[in-house]
């Protein structure tokens, strides 16, 4: 028990290092414009810190979004790009963007996320009128809503000549953060507190609806509270910076391989490994093509796409 424990901390305080060198090699990548001390510091304030903060702040959302929809739905292919909430919040935000065009970013999100809340329900309302719900049913389910919510946000874009803004927002750069403009990831951090508290329900939640009714967890305000988390995180994150996709998939998988479901024991790890990743595919993203940038919403679908294909291959004869 004790060399397991010892593991398992040990486990913690690589991740930990490997944070610090990654968010280390993130504010030192990338070209300065200027010359002289004095301008090279207040870039490096200006530009690369809020880039490393919403780095950081956006890879824990979109991993911690990614494990309670797993844990509500009781299928490990759901995520908020699988299931169609960052679809709902693009579409939110094409709206905003089209109709109320000299509106504050604030209210943009919002816009967002009322939006990501509402395909989050209807997906979880869908989802419970199924009768089967095989491990593939659920997430094809959700990028078929996905694709018609996409659909209908090209089409907004096509009609109020938005569609760069909607090209802009799927590539999901940071090339864009800076201050003034990242600080509402800040409000991430409430969504994260409310989700401690929620840990130990949100776990037993993932039992099923019989099984937490009977250990005394209120399955249908827990399912609430947790959609609506999810809804605010992306939303706020479809905002300030874009679509990112499948971080929601790679980090609980691994997670489940290495340390099981427990979300309360797990939430710094996840949290760690949310913004690793993140992190590491945006260095890529700046080095690959440099001193351009590669889209970074790009190199995390090859990743989640063949994560995606390792998980199918693994539990092949659990499917039906």
């Amino acid at each position: 028990m004790n060399r397991s424990n010892h593991k398992k901390q040990k486990g913690l305080w690589l991740w930990s290092l490997a944070f610090i060198i990654l968010v280390i090699l993130s504010l030192r990548t990338g070209a300065y414009t200027g010359q002289g001390q004095a301008v090279t510091i207040d870039i490096f304030w200006l530009t690369r810190v809020p880039r490393t903060i919403a780095l950081v702040i956006s890879g824990m959302a979109m991993a911690l979004s990614g494990l309670i929809l797993q844990l509500l739905t009781q299928n490990r292919f759901v995520e908020p790009s699988t299931n169609g909430t960052t679809e709902w919040a693009g579409l939110g935000l094409m709206c905003s963007y089209g109709f109320w065009p000299n509106s504050p970013i604030f209210f943009k999100m919002c816009i967002a996320i009322v939006f990501s809340l509402g395909g989050t329900w209807l997906f979880l309302w869908v989802l419970s009128r199924l009768r089967m719900r095989s491990t593939l049913i659920v997430p094809l389910v959700g990028m078929m809503i996905g694709s018609v919510v996409s659909a209908i946000s090209s089409y907004i874009a096509l009609t109020l000549n938005l569609s760069q803004t909607l090209e802009v927002w799927f590539s999901a750069s940071f090339a864009s953060m800076q201050e003034g403009r990242y600080e509402l990831l800040w409000l991430i951090l409430v969504v994260i507190f409310f989700i401690y508290r929620l840990a130990d329900r949100l776990t037993v939640t993932s039992l099923g609806k019989n099984m937490a009714t009977n250990l005394g967890v209120d399955y249908e305000k827990i399912l609430w509270w947790g959609s609506a988390l999810t809804a605010v995180a992306v939303g706020i994150v479809a905002t300030v910076v874009g679509n990112i996709p499948f971080i929601g998939l790679i980090v609980p998988n691994l997670l489940f391989l290495m340390r099981g479901d427990d979300l309360k024991s797990n939430l710094l790890w996840i949290m760690l490994m949310g913004a690793n990743i993140l992190l590491a595919c945006d260095l890529l993203a700046r080095t690959i093509v440099a001193p351009l940038e590669f889209p970074i919403s790009i190199i995390l679908s090859l990743i989640g796409a063949s994560v995606f294909l390792f998980i199918l291959i693994k539990h092949r004869r659990r499917l039906t």
